[in-house]
């Protein structure tokens, strides 16, 4: 057996503030990240990293859970790994997808250390040198401490954008909607447009518009620059019949992040553009198996974004520099936050870019004091719940929704 076997996994959650909260269909991000970071070290000494998120709640006991499966496992041995812990039948009872994720991008990591070559070479190699970005726009509150940050009026996303483009470069944009009246975020959106012209756009309201809504929405866009139309309604069906009336590219991360799926769209037709997510799919891996399927059948690529920190940011830029037949700006909320655990602190965007790492393994390493220091600010704040608004106690959200936040009013709301 390959001494290069796994001995230990260690996993530690950590809260990393964001510039301010952001807001979405379902609820908020309460002006921080929580994820967890992912450390597996083997019997001849590797460490490899990996992360996940968990909707503001960390992952900490799950991956303790793991430790039986994989002592003793070796790295290289992937299939195998995913088969220990996402065998398809027991995935009924305990779906363990995205724990995988986080352990494959360590196997990963490890691998790239002991050959001495960066991940993307063990993936293929890569066909391009960075990976462009979208500049991922949202709603959001001031934030609680400095009364800055805040997202609401079209105005205000208008100089939000600008910001960004002058600070990072990003020529290609997207409105995360569904959380204000839709003709609100119209007025929005075409505003947004407007004050960049010839850029590229995209809009994404994570499912919450009726189909009647989604048409009136669509049919007022069609004469700008859309990349596609991002989960505007639930569920395959209606992702169908929506483009029975409105001719805009569908998109979604959403109601295809498996294979199953993703076998089911191909038959229907229901979304041009799969947006491949490293931790929704189960890791790098599973991502370039769709990306070859999506190939094959005609459809576009996109890399998703969940919420992710250095560690997961490197496993997107990886899988962006091999997959082919990637044809849009990646989607990431990194921007949004104001540090990060990864030595160096957060990765830096040139032209809207950002470098794909080519040393060994995934190319990060912990810096250990960020590392301490956002483990703290886990420990004093704790978890929050993605699904629920701070600013709207007792709401929640519907399917479609109707019960809008009111964009006149300017919140500040508690945190804890």
């Amino acid at each position: 057996m390959s001494s290069t076997t796994i001995a230990a996994i260690r996993a530690t959650p950590v809260t990393v503030p964001l510039e301010a909260p952001i807001l979405h269909s379902n609820g908020a991000h309460w002006g921080r990240f929580v994820r967890t970071i992912v450390e597996v070290e083997t019997a001849d000494g590797y460490l490899g990293l990996g992360e996940m998120g968990g909707g503001g709640e960390d992952a900490t006991r799950a991956f303790a859970g793991l430790v039986p499966y994989l002592s003793g496992h070796d790295v290289f041995a992937l299939e195998a790994l995913k088969l220990k812990i996402c065998n398809p039948t027991a995935s009924l009872y305990n779906n363990r997808t995205q724990l995988h994720a986080a352990i494959e991008f360590a196997c990963l990591d490890i691998m790239g250390q002991k050959l001495g070559v960066p991940v993307h070479a063990l993936l293929g190699g890569k066909l391009r040198d960075t990976v462009e970005f979208a500049s991922y726009l949202f709603f959001r509150y001031a934030d609680a401490a400095t009364g800055r940050g805040e997202v609401r009026t079209a105005d205000q996303l208008v100089a939000h954008a600008a910001a960004l483009k002058a600070a990072h470069g990003f020529t290609s944009h997207k409105l995360k909607g569904g959380v204000y009246p839709p003709a609100h975020e119209l007025a929005c959106y075409r505003a947004l447009a407007a004050s960049l012209p010839g850029e590229r756009f995209r809009y994404d309201p994570n499912s919450a518009l009726s189909l009647a809504d989604a048409i009136e929405f669509g049919r007022s866009i069609l004469d700008l620059r859309n990349d596609y139309y991002e989960d505007p309604v639930w569920g395959m069906p209606q992702m169908k019949r929506l483009k029975d009336f409105v001719p805009l590219p569908t998109a979604t991360n959403s109601v295809v992040v498996n294979f199953e799926q993703l076998a089911q769209n191909v038959q229907t037709g229901a979304v041009d553009v799969i947006l491949l997510d490293t931790t929704f799919w189960g890791g790098i891996r599973p991502c370039l198996k769709a990306a070859g399927v999506c190939e094959t059948m005609g459809l576009g690529v996109a890399v998703h974004s969940s919420g992710e920190l250095g560690v997961q940011l490197a496993t997107m830029l990886h899988m962006g520099a091999v997959v082919p037949n990637l044809g849009y700006a990646a989607d990431a909320h990194y921007h949004h936050l104001t540090d990060d655990v990864i030595a160096g602190g957060l990765m830096r965007y040139e032209n809207g870019a950002i470098r794909v790492p080519d040393a060994p393994g995934l190319g990060v390493t912990l810096d250990r004091d960020r590392l301490a220091r956002y483990h703290e600010l886990f420990r004093e704040l704790g978890g929050y719940p993605y699904d629920r608004d701070p600013g709207r106690p007792g709401w929640f959200a519907h399917v479609p929704n109707s019960a809008w936040a009111d964009p006149a009013a300017s919140l500040r709301p508690a945190l804890r």
